[in-house]
């Protein structure tokens, strides 16, 4: 059973369609994010470590489809604005997400575009409240950028170190990648958690004036 999973992923991941596919899918996954492209990205990189597909193009074009799609979903906030986004906010976890995004944008600007991008769901927040907002666009791209460009890097790395310590063994070289993408990602946001919730704690008086988007 192993080696039928194997080789179906080794045909899949060797046509010269692999690209696109990986292209659209991380396009898709910044502003549709149950579309789990980080997963395909390290996939690609485990499978690279064997050769095909090429590892470097497995991250123009993870990168490249990251970047198109923060745009879209950058453009659905200028233009859908706060209508769009209250269908997002639908939810408890979903308004403080926003909320959160809003205000992250406000205080740290690009910094907080490059490190959203690695967690799962704020990537999406920030980048539709950035157009909510109107960040200005010439900032959003470059910090973007290097959001894309990074995170494309980090997936396909983490996959491709995977793959060649674990050269006999695919499928477990894409568990320990995905596991520690995962855990990556579940560290980020623990940090993040803590810090918010430490400012919520040292915080007296609220800042009636936000600062300037920089």
């Amino acid at each position: 059973m192993d080696e039928a999973i194997i080789d179906l992923a080794r045909d899949i991941m060797g046509s010269p369609w692999v690209y696109t596919v990986l292209f659209a899918i991380a396009a898709i996954d910044a502003f549709f994010p149950a579309v789990p492209s980080e997963s395909l990205v390290i996939t690609a990189g485990v499978f690279a470590a064997s050769g095909e597909p090429t590892l470097l193009f497995v991250i123009i074009a993870g990168a490249l489809g990251a970047f198109l799609g923060d745009h879209i979903s950058y453009t659905i906030g200028r233009t859908a604005g706060t209508r769009f986004r209250h269908r997002f906010e639908g939810g408890k976890r979903a308004g403080a997400t926003f909320g959160w995004a809003e205000r992250m944008l406000r205080q740290r600007g690009g910094l907080i575009i490059v490190v959203a991008r690695y967690i799962p769901g704020g990537r999406t927040a920030v980048t539709l409240t950035a157009g909510t907002v109107e960040y200005p666009l010439r900032k959003f791209s470059l910090f973007d950028a290097i959001a894309a460009a990074s995170w494309a890097t980090y997936s396909g790395m983490i996959g491709y170190l995977g793959g060649k310590a674990f050269e006999e063994n695919p499928l477990l070289g894409l568990a320990v990648g995905l596991g520690v993408a995962l855990s990556i990602t579940a560290i980020v946001e623990l940090v993040r958690h803590q810090l918010a919730k430490r400012r919520a704690r040292a915080a007296t008086t609220p800042d009636d004036h936000p600062q300037e988007l920089v």
